[in-house]
């Protein structure tokens, strides 16, 4: 679309003189939320074609109308329905029932429960319980697959709690992720003499106790709205993905593997998932907590775990990925993602007050630890041994990756020096980001593809062309505008796939691990955004579509979409907490028009945009009293003008 002449309005503050605020807009947007109306939920369906054996009223446990009952005698058929909640869910499964039969001599009646995400992973034992990652000595297993219950005679309600029923056996694994339950009647050998596979049981309801953020639509502190009703629904999914992480941090249903902390307990954190690995991990907030900002006021779940992680910090500068392996994983490019996160934090929620207390962490972390870890010659980062990194993945050396998360991390560090008025900190990190950038131009910039090469080495996986090193050079900027367009035009032809895009493209293939193949969303998130950095929205799009879409087709299919919605409505915070932002629409031929409304620690910031008839573009702002905005159509190329606080609309035709 060419460049339109400029037309600005300037309704008055009078309420009878402008367009309804869009903090105030009709709630379209809610009928995507996918939380359930309350803290108890209930099942959608029973899955006939799974039920088996002496079952009566199956359905009974959806309607309510009648009592289910399970009944095994001798050797027959295992009794056994399967519940479907409809979409995943976390927390404690309750069974209400109603008695059971059986003599004492012989031990209660046994349920076993089996939870799955998907039917593909539905069995006779759960694709996933805490006890399948136990470690320790002894190991901190207490179930081997499936929660047991002892089914007492008289009506009672069970919670799934962590624990045993007596002593070591008759256990179950407490909180779950899941979307079908699946309910037999049976036992463990191991758990007699206290149940008995045989029996009567009667289940008057199933449901259960919601354990994440309860995200209904009057939770809402910002809301996010377009055209393509796929676009906006994988936006709701990816807070409905956040809101299940974002938990209170409890000992008996995060990470078994040495990650209960005594400085995290009972805050509330964003788990890096709602069931595995349940942990809170600094690389997963650089996506997770963007999504979080913009949706609910659950800021201090992130902060909480900023600020623990900073408490960990090594001499060395060295800060853990998250509480496993009790502050000890250990993983090369996390540090930065806590300059990164830091630097979103304070942006998004305005509290510049953590930077002044956490400053002299993000110092050591870029003059103590990175410097020592630094190719003198290059200027690259070199991943020193026995290190990881988010995927494990098996390049060892200098990989682009950690440099030019490295440039983004100090140039963000920068501006935070800036706003304590640290300017020689900011002004050194900047010519310490300048000189890694040419080091990394020089060093791996592949002219034969027009790509940045992975790592500049010689033997297995040396032509390999990365995702995350190509699109974290886009967002840190060390790709002009021509190097930036080869290398996101290079990773659509060779990484592409009807799924989302791989790692790697085929240079990949001897690393093993069919790297070249999988795709990781964590990792396609930043070449998304460094799409729509770089101008490519019709790029980006396409991406989202193909992995985010393909996720939301699947069965779960619910995955964070973070900030993607930033650039479609085109809002982001310039000055802490919004006091100066910039509204800058990417517009696409096939997104006709987007509204929503950005939490800010002054008010909400209302922005719509559409094309009209003549296909201009017109941008409408409501902005907070007291702030100060740009609005500009950056697709269109348009001169950006300025918006004074107190406007309560302003509207541009481009």
């Amino acid at each position: 679309m060419h460049a339109r002449p400029l037309v600005l309005f300037f309704w008055s503050v009078a309420l009878a003189l402008h367009s309804p605020s869009l903090a105030q807009d009709s709630p379209s947007w809610q009928q995507y939320v996918r939380a359930p109306a309350s803290a108890i939920v209930h099942p959608a369906a029973i899955l006939s074609s799974y039920t088996q054996g002496d079952v009566k009223n199956a359905d009974g446990l959806v309607t309510g109308a009648y009592t289910t009952v399970l009944t095994r005698a001798g050797s027959g058929e295992v009794p056994t329905l399967v519940v479907d909640f409809g979409q995943n869910v976390v927390g404690q499964l309750l069974l209400e029932f109603a008695g059971s039969a059986n003599g004492s001599s012989q031990g209660f009646p046994g349920i076993r429960l089996a939870f799955s995400e998907a039917l593909e992973y539905l069995t006779d034992r759960s694709d996933y319980t805490r006890s399948d990652r136990a470690q320790g000595d002894p190991p901190q297993l207490i179930t081997t697959g499936t929660d047991q219950i002892a089914v007492k005679n008289g009506p009672y309600t069970w919670e799934d709690q962590w624990g045993c029923e007596y002593d070591s056996t008759v256990c179950s694994d407490g909180l779950h992720a899941f979307r079908y339950v699946r309910i037999s009647l049976d036992a463990l050998t191991e758990d007699s003499p206290y149940t008995s596979p045989n029996g009567q049981v009667d289940i008057k309801s199933v449901g259960l106790r919601w354990s994440g953020y309860l995200g209904t639509p009057a939770t809402f502190t910002g809301w996010f709205e377009c055209s393509d009703a796929d676009i906006t629904q994988w936006w709701y999914d990816g807070v409905y993905t956040v809101d299940m992480g974002t938990d209170i941090f409890r000992a008996n249903d995060t990470e078994p593997r040495g990650a209960t902390s005594a400085s995290l307990l009972n805050k509330l954190v964003l788990h890096d998932g709602a069931k595995r690995d349940r942990d809170p991990y600094m690389g997963d907030l650089a996506v997770a907590s963007l999504t979080s900002y913009l949706s609910h006021d659950t800021s201090a779940a992130t902060l909480n775990v900023l600020e623990d992680l900073a408490a960990h910090q090594r001499a060395d500068g060295w800060i853990p990925p998250a509480s496993i392996n009790h502050y000890t994983l250990a993983l090369f490019d996390y540090p930065l993602y806590w300059v990164t996160c830091s630097w979103d934090y304070v942006f998004y929620t305005g509290n510049t007050s953590y930077i002044n207390a956490h400053y002299a962490v993000m110092a050591k972390i870029l003059d103590t630890y990175y410097p020592a870890h630094t190719d003198s010659a290059t200027q690259l980062l070199v991943r020193q041994d026995g290190y990881g990194d988010f995927a494990f993945l098996p390049r060892p050396g200098s990989a682009g990756y950690y440099s030019a998360l490295y440039v983004l991390a100090l140039n963000k560090a920068a501006d935070l020096a800036e706003l304590t008025t640290r300017t020689d900190d900011a002004a050194r990190w900047r010519e310490r980001a300048a000189a890694v950038s040419d080091g990394f131009q020089k060093t791996l910039w592949d002219p034969s593809v027009s790509a940045y090469l992975d790592r500049k080495c010689s033997g297995t996986g040396c032509t390999a062309h990365a995702q995350d090193g190509n699109s974290l050079a886009v967002l840190a900027g060390i790709a002009n505008a021509t190097t930036a367009s080869a290398a996101l035009r290079y990773l659509a032809g060779n990484t592409a796939r009807s799924y989302g895009n791989a790692f790697y493209d085929a240079g990949g293939e001897g690393l093993g691990g069919g790297f070249s193949e999988r795709v990781y969303p964590f990792i396609s998130y930043f070449e998304g955004a460094a799409r729509f950095e770089s101008g490519d929205a019709a790029g980006a799009l396409d991406l989202i579509r193909r992995t985010w879409g393909w996720m939301a087709s699947q069965d779960p299919g619910r995955h964070a979409l973070g900030g993607y919605r930033t650039y479609v409505l085109g809002v982001k915070p310039t000055k802490p907490g919004f006091l100066e932002w910039a509204v800058n629409p990417i517009a696409t031929d096939d997104i006709s028009w987007a509204k929503g409304v950005v939490p800010t620690p002054y008010g909400p910031l209302g922005v719509s945009w559409e094309r009209n008839s003549g296909g201009e573009l017109l941008i409408t702002v409501d902005p907070p009293n007291g702030t100060t905005g740009t609005v500009g159509g950056l697709a269109s190329g348009t001169k950006e003008v300025r918006a004074e606080g107190g406007q309560k609309t302003v509207v541009i035709l481009v």
